[in-house]
Formats: C-alpha cells, sequence, structure tokens
C-alpha cells in the first residue's frame, strides 16, 4: 500500500534537500574551515554549489577550507554527481540488502528511459564507469601535476579535480580555476575528456563501451535513438560554441595568445560552459557576445542521465526537431529517421518554459534586491546556477544574503530538475472527471 502512495519525484528532492543540510552541518565545523568560521548563509551557498555540482563560490576553496573541508567538497559533489538515491542503492547492494520498488524506480529514471531487466548491473555499470574513468583522470593528470608539486600534493591535486571534471562540479584547488594551465594541452585534453564523458550521460557511455566492443569484432555499431540524439547534439555545441568563441575573443580577450592556445581555449571554454563551470580564460572580461554564447550553452546543458545540469541536450533536440518539422509542413515529429510522441514535445517545451520562467524570476528578484548590480552580470549569474556550471562575470562575491539565497534555490532547482519539482509537489491526480467546452484563442 505504501509503495502505490510513493511518489519518486518527492524522495529524489528531499534526498538533494537532506545531503544539502548534511553538508551544510559538516562545514560548520572547525576543522572545515582554515580561517575565521564561515557565515551560515556562506556554509549552505557552499554545500548547495557542490551538492548540485555548481562550482559557483563565495569563498575561495583552496585558501578557505581546510584539507578536511575540501575532501568534505569532494564527497558531496561525487554524491551530487552521481545521484543520492544511486549511493544509496549501491551501499545497499555491497551490504547484501534487498532492494525495494522504490529505490528501483528512482534509479532507473534518472539513468535508463525504458525498462531494464538487470537493475544490478546497471547499478555496476554506473559505477564501474564512474569510478573507473574518474582514476584514468586522476593518473593522467597526477603525472602533469607532479611535475609542479610533491608527490602527495600532486596526487590530491589530481583526485580532487579529476572527480570535479567527471561529476561536472567545476571546483578547484586553483584560486585561479586552470587559468595557470591553459597552454597545457595535457591538462586541457583530460580535463575536457573527462567532463564530456560525465556529460554524455551513462545511458550512452555504455552504448558506445558496447559498439566499441563491437567493432573491434567487426560489427557495425549501431546506437539507440537516445545516444544518437546526445552524442550528435554534444557535438554540434561544442564545435559551435568553440567556433563563435574564438571568433568573438581572438581580438578580444585571447589577443596576444599563440593561435594553438587560442583554440584550446575556445574549446575549453566551449566544452567546460556546458555545466562543468572551470576556466582558463578571465571570464570577468567576456565581451558581451561571447558571455551570451556562453549563457545559451549553460542553458542547454549536460545529456539526460548525466553528472550535468541545464534542460539537457535532448530536451533542446526534441524542440528543434518540432520547429523543424512544423517548417516542413509535418504532423509528426522525426528524428534520425524515428518518430517522437508528442508526450515527449510536451515534456520538452513545459521543461523550457518551466527553466525560462525561474530565470527570469530569479533574476528579477536579484536585480531588484541588488540594482547596483547589471542586467548581465545577474542574468549570467543566474544561468550559471541553474545549468550547475559554475561560470561567473564577478558578480557572486558582490551578493547579499537575499541574492544568495536566490541563488541556492536556482541551483537547487536546476539539478533536481523543474519537471520533477513539479511532479513532486503538484496535486498526484486531477480533482473531477469532467473537460471544459472547447473554444479557440488566437496565438501568435
Amino acid at each position: 500500500m505504501m509503495e502505490k502512495r510513493f511518489r519518486p519525484a518527492q524522495v529524489l528532492a528531499l534526498s538533494f534537500m537532506g545531503a544539502i543540510l548534511l553538508g551544510t552541518i559538516l562545514l560548520s565545523f572547525p576543522f572545515s574551515s582554515s580561517g575565521e568560521r564561515i557565515s551560515f548563509i556562506d556554509r549552505l551557498f557552499t554545500s548547495t554549489s557542490a551538492v548540485c555540482v555548481t562550482g559557483l563560490t563565495v569563498k575561495d576553496t583552496p585558501v578557505d577550507f581546510s584539507p578536511a573541508g575540501q575532501v568534505i567538497l569532494l564527497v558531496l559533489f561525487q554524491l551530487g554527481g552521481l545521484g543520492i538515491m544511486t549511493f544509496g542503492t549501491f551501499v545497499l547492494f555491497v551490504a547484501g540488502r534487498n532492494i525495494s520498488l522504490r529505490d528501483r524506480i528512482m534509479v532507473q529514471e534518472g539513468y535508463h528511459p525504458g525498462r531494464i531487466h538487470d537493475f544490478r548491473g546497471l547499478v555496476r555499470r554506473i559505477f564501474f564507469f564512474a569510478f573507473a574513468l574518474e582514476l584514468a583522470g586522476c593518473l593522467s593528470l597526477f603525472v602533469r601535476f607532479l611535475r609542479d608539486f610533491p608527490p602527495l600534493r600532486a596526487l590530491s591535486l589530481a583526485g580532487f579535480h579529476s572527480v570535479s571534471a567527471f561529476c561536472n562540479a567545476g571546483f578547484s584547488l586553483f584560486s585561479r580555476s586552470l587559468a595557470d594551465y591553459r597552454g597545457d594541452v595535457w591538462v586541457n585534453v583530460t580535463v575536457m575528456l573527462l567532463v564530456v564523458a560525465g556529460g554524455l550521460g551513462f545511458l550512452t557511455l555504455q552504448e558506445v563501451w558496447d559498439r566499441l566492443a563491437g567493432w573491434r569484432q567487426g560489427r557495425k555499431p549501431v546506437f539507440s535513438l537516445h545516444s544518437r540524439v546526445v552524442l550528435s547534439a554534444t557535438l554540434f555545441l561544442v564545435l559551435a560554441g568553440a567556433l563563435l568563441f574564438f571568433a568573438l575573443e581572438s581580438g578580444r580577450l585571447m589577443k596576444g595568445m599563440p593561435a594553438g592556445e587560442r583554440v584550446m581555449a575556445s574549446f575549453f571554454q566551449s566544452v567546460t560552459a556546458r555545466t562543468a563551470g572551470f576556466n582558463t580564460v578571465d571570464i570577468g572580461a567576456l565581451g558581451g557576445a561571447s558571455a551570451l554564447v556562453l549563457m545559451a550553452l549553460m542553458f542547454v546543458g549536460a545529456s539526460p542521465g548525466s553528472t550535468g545540469g541545464g534542460v539537457k541536450t535532448g530536451t533542446a533536440s526534441v524542440v528543434a526537431a518540432y520547429i523543424r518539422s512544423r517548417l516542413q509542413s509535418r504532423e509528426s515529429v522525426g528524428m534520425f529517421n524515428r518518430s517522437v510522441s508528442m508526450d515527449i514535445v510536451c515534456k520538452a517545451f513545459t521543461l523550457i518554459a518551466l527553466s525560462l520562467g525561474l530565470v527570469v524570476v530569479s533574476s528579477v528578484v536579484i536585480l531588484a534586491a541588488q540594482p547596483e548590480l547589471t542586467l548581465r552580470e545577474v542574468l549570467f549569474e543566474v544561468v550559471s546556477a541553474f545549468g550547475t556550471v559554475g561560470l561567473s562575470l564577478g558578480a557572486t562575491a558582490k551578493l547579499s544574503s537575499l541574492s544568495k539565497a536566490v541563488l541556492i534555490l536556482t541551483m537547487y532547482c536546476g539539478r533536481v530538475g523543474p519537471l520533477v519539482l513539479l511532479y513532486a509537489f503538484s496535486r498526484p491526480k486531477p480533482r473531477g472527471r469532467y473537460e471544459y467546452v472547447e473554444e479557440g484563442v488566437m496565438v501568435g
């Protein structure tokens, strides 16, 4: 009876809320900070940013947090990146406990669009890909950081940045993020590969792994519609973002850089704007056009079932496919020689509308609370918070307590998802069995 009354969206929303509060408590202990006591609103902001894998910071992570505090942040964005319910399910597996239907629904809805028969295998694969890629990234970065730091320090830096990159968290143990490694091909490529892998989603990673294994055996790789949409949208956004950034900032922000370094910086900003939040250039010095391009990338974000946020590549692709079908006078919505149901199309438009509404309301409240901030600064900050990115034009340090609270809610909504929150707190069933008389309304 309890299973029938269970609403998965509510548990998902509450699990993230609980993790945020737990992180706030842990960061309140003296061993978490390296200097003076951090205020409650700043601890709550930092914990939310970590659990929601955002990366926006009101404190300098390597300066204001002790090694213990940095470990707490790492655990928080690892939990947030893979999902609290997924971690809980994995712990139950290890302990040999049975998994309830509720937990199965929560994990399946987060990582797989259809029914699955091997649930334990799904959870094992999620953790296999996560830890394998994080370990590979850690080893790669360790080899590079070993040139600049003692072995233990190099290992801690490599592990922290590897997990942060794969989880699309954007937290860094360097005060200038990765700006000091802007021309380092090894660091840039490693971080970009981790960010892209974490942002593809575990279903797509599984299919890529399986297809590569089949290709080595001579079988032609065939991907599901979901993975084809994710891979094509990711490739398009990375290339388009890098090309636009290069064209807009080569003569401004990146003026004087070698050509190869400008290309690498353009690709890095294009990749990390899709919910990762690292930077190798001064984001605060961006031109208006470049800031708008990054906002568009941040709003779309990563892919469904991934460690990132935003409205997701699948949502943007479905909306684009719908518009194209209308331009071609087609009734059905087609993608890669497949039809997409109108239920999915309605869901995509609903998500876009809710997300835009959240961004607008949050921006209005912050602008009303702090009129000294510019619309460009605030809008960039809010979109970064919603997309769980972490890039900032420099407004984070200027925020009042009210503005921080608004961004905390925005980060939370962006990570959990506006649709999930809508399902969690809306009425489970409509009242009454009736429909109104239909009448036309002029639109457009």
